[in-house]
């Protein structure tokens, strides 16, 4: 690393470091759309803009997405509204759940559509930045977009492959209509070729942030980036770098980058505990402190107070993934620890005993995925996913469910009946409650910790 006097990085690599962390979300979202065009999205396939991609179904192990729910359907859809706005039409589910959540080029989480805050069909006018037109006649409401490329995540729920007909019904409903006057980009602005290595970083930065400028506060804030050559207009200071600028900034995404893992590890090491507590980061998307559209909370407890600590918390959400919602839509709560801090093994019979449903107001589920992949592992049941929806479960007397947990077939028909498969070595437990209730955000509710039985027959 290149140090100043005292130890400490010199100026252009301290910089170098803090643009890294502040900029690295929006070059990670913006990779991701580019890829989302080219390549597909997971499950979704590659769709243009202005558009949605629809998953054939809810994952199985031959999704090969790390952590993808079973019990979910996703849609995917990248706008580009430099053309003007774009119509949205949204089925009525009769009651089932579902969420559209719009997340700007930042990474902000700025709009929701859904039962927490939605019911029934209606149309929604999406509109770019400084947009001041008319709005068209049966809109329900119109979606100030911060900026000109949104993605539009969708996950409708779904109960195995028999309820795929109603999903598909919907699927063909969910439309988006481009208004525009104008056509809109089929992508994302270029950036120049020939700009070498970790570079390219820079590169990507200094065009997506000029396309795609952040809220006035945000922009006060990155003019401190003149002396990277980050504010440059026109031809790319970075394909004629010095050795030295070169050095220095390189130096910089390494400083920049073991801060945001830095800080993912010692989150994950506080949650951490021997007893196998379940680990839940409600409050992982609370960087977005500028635009609160329809659906999204503004008070202290959803925002982040230090501007600049928002953008450290930004950059470790963008490295853990792009899609998932602020903690009042869902929690994703998660365990690889059995009540006495051993690590989750399928050669071990575990039970789950929740003496009364987790508090939501849409549904809760639990999956096992293997650890380290994070993927679900077929199993003579083709059942990988429990929870609230799942038909045939048995309770006790007092209204307590006991959940088993284990790899092979439990020959008591009761726990069978209440039995999730789990892989054969390692593995990972996640709990997912949608639409929360505040003991769950609060954390004045826990979930019980997973408690072992004992080795499976035959292991």
């Amino acid at each position: 690393m290149t140090v100043g006097r005292g130890g400490e990085p010199d100026a252009i690599t301290a910089l170098a470091a803090d643009a890294y962390v502040y900029g690295s979300p929006l070059v990670r979202r913006l990779s991701a759309v580019q890829a989302g065009l080219r390549d597909g999205s997971g499950a979704p396939a590659p769709t243009a803009f202005n558009d949605f991609a629809h998953a054939d179904g809810p994952a199985t192990p031959a999704t090969r997405v790390p952590f993808a729910p079973a019990d979910l359907v996703d849609a995917l859809a990248h706008l580009d509204l430099s053309g003007g706005p774009v119509r949205l039409h949204v089925p009525d589910t009769a009651g089932a759940y579902y969420v559209l959540q719009f997340v700007d080029a930042w990474s902000n989480a700025f709009a929701y559509l859904g039962p927490r805050v939605t019911t029934g069909e209606g149309d929604w006018l999406i509109v770019p930045p400084g947009w001041a037109g008319t709005v068209p006649g049966g809109v329900s409401g119109v979606i100030d977009a911060p900026t000109s490329v949104v993605s539009v995540v969708g996950r409708l729920a779904c109960d195995g492959p028999g309820d795929m007909p109603r999903v598909r019904a919907l699927q063909q409903e969910l439309t988006l209509t481009h208004l525009g006057d104008r056509a809109h980009r089929t992508a994302l602005p270029a950036t120049e070729p020939g700009v070498p290595g970790e570079l390219r970083f820079f590169e990507e930065l200094r065009v997506w942030m000029a396309d795609f400028p952040p809220s006035a506060a945000d922009r006060a804030y990155q003019d401190r980036f003149q002396p990277l050559g980050l504010l440059e207009e026109g031809i790319s200071p970075y394909a004629s770098a010095g050795p030295r600028l070169v050095r220095a900034l390189g130096r910089g995404i390494a400083l920049g980058r073991l801060r945001v893992e830095e800080v993912a590890r010692r989150a994950a090491v506080t949650a951490e505990t021997p007893s196998g507590a379940w680990q839940t980061h409600p409050h992982l998307r609370d960087y977005n402190l500028d635009h609160f559209g329809v659906g999204t909370l503004g008070p202290p407890e959803w925002t982040i107070s230090d501007r600049e600590a928002s953008y450290l918390v930004r950059a470790v959400a963008a490295r853990r993934g792009h899609w998932l919602p602020h903690g009042y839509e869902a929690v994703h709560a998660h365990t690889s620890r059995d009540s006495r801090g051993r690590p989750l093994d399928g050669a071990h019979r575990y039970t789950l005993r929740l003496a009364q449903p987790p508090p939501v107001r849409a549904f809760w589920s639990l999956a096992a995925y293997d650890s380290p992949g994070g993927h679900l592992v077929a199993n003579s049941a083709d059942r990988y996913v429990i929870g609230g929806r799942t038909p045939g479960l048995v309770h006790g007397a007092d209204g307590s469910l006991t959940l088993h947990l284990c790899a092979e077939r439990p020959a008591d028909p009761v726990e069978a009946a209440n039995w999730l498969p789990v892989p054969a070595g390692g593995f990972l437990s996640v709990m997912r409650l949608h639409l929360p209730d505040q003991a769950v955000l609060d954390g004045s509710y826990v979930i019980p910790p997973v408690e072992p039985l004992g080795d499976r027959p035959g292991a």
